[in-house]
């Protein structure tokens, strides 16, 4: 049986889609089976990261019950993706997600829902859908303020989170830090995945950053992260395991605790 994981954030602009692109493709590179589900259904993103534009069934058909779940499956090289339709719209409530896509989890060892940026049903519709959560925020304070509201909603509905993804970092001192963000959430950082312009070069290329740049920093990130969800133990190339600090960093800790927690 798979798991589902929702990955959220109340404001636009953080790359969240981009997260999940390359998260999906990180969890595929362990030889798992992958779902993408584009659950932003008013203003659709994913299909678009990987030149999927109009595609003839998508999720809103899944909600109106038009089509099977599987029959708006696309399937890609490395994973299969869900998207939803710019020039659809759907009469289903989005809090019926669950019910129309949880028996994928037989067929997939990872669904990945992309959520909307808002405070609405459709973010509601993923979380209620989703075994688990990861928060998309980035290092200032107008989207410190929105992570709030974002893991406040997820706790009232009890979905479990699982951590942060702090993206588009700088690290520069104008940033907030980990331990500023992690004080006022009183949620864990899981990944810190650096600003890079190769993200919206891959974009250009219909890719996710891991598969356009693999071995990039933040690649490498998003794979650590894929081997804690999955309750595996990332091995790091021989020439980044002699490099690496002696110290680790915050993230990486903050992993290791939730593995022992979780899988130990």
């Amino acid at each position: 049986m798979g798991k589902i994981i929702g990955v959220i954030s109340l404001k636009g602009g953080v790359g969240k889609t981009s997260v999940v692109a390359a998260l999906g493709d990180a969890v595929a590179s362990f030889g798992k089976k992958v779902l993408l589900i584009d659950g932003n259904l008013s203003a659709p993103n994913l299909g678009l990261h990987f030149n999927i534009v109009d595609p003839e069934t998508s999720l809103h058909h899944v909600l109106d019950r038009k089509v099977r779940a599987s029959e708006a499956i696309t399937p890609l090289e490395k994973f299969d993706i869900m998207p939803a339709s710019l020039f659809e719209k759907t009469n289903s409530s989005p809090l019926k997600l669950k019910d129309r896509i949880g028996h994928l989890k037989e067929k997939y060892d990872m669904i990945i829902i992309d959520s909307s940026p808002a405070l609405d049903d459709e973010t509601l519709g993923a979380m209620l859908a989703s075994d688990e959560i990861l928060v998309v925020t980035t290092p200032d304070h107008p989207t410190l303020s929105n992570t709030i509201m974002a893991i406040k909603l997820a706790r009232q509905r009890g979905t479990p989170i699982i951590g942060l993804v702090l993206n588009k970092v700088y690290k520069k001192d104008f940033e907030l830090s980990i331990d500023e963000i992690e004080n006022v959430t009183d949620v864990p950082v899981m990944a810190v995945i650096p600003h890079d312009v190769d993200i919206l070069k891959a974009l250009s290329h219909f890719e996710s950053s891991t598969s356009y740049r693999p071995n990039s920093k933040g690649s490498e990130e998003f794979r650590r992260l894929a081997a804690l969800l999955l309750g595996e133990k990332y091995r790091p190339p021989i020439v980044k395991k002699f490099w690496m600090w002696v110290s680790p960093e915050r993230q990486e800790i903050n992993r290791q605790v939730f593995y022992e927690s979780a899988f130990d």
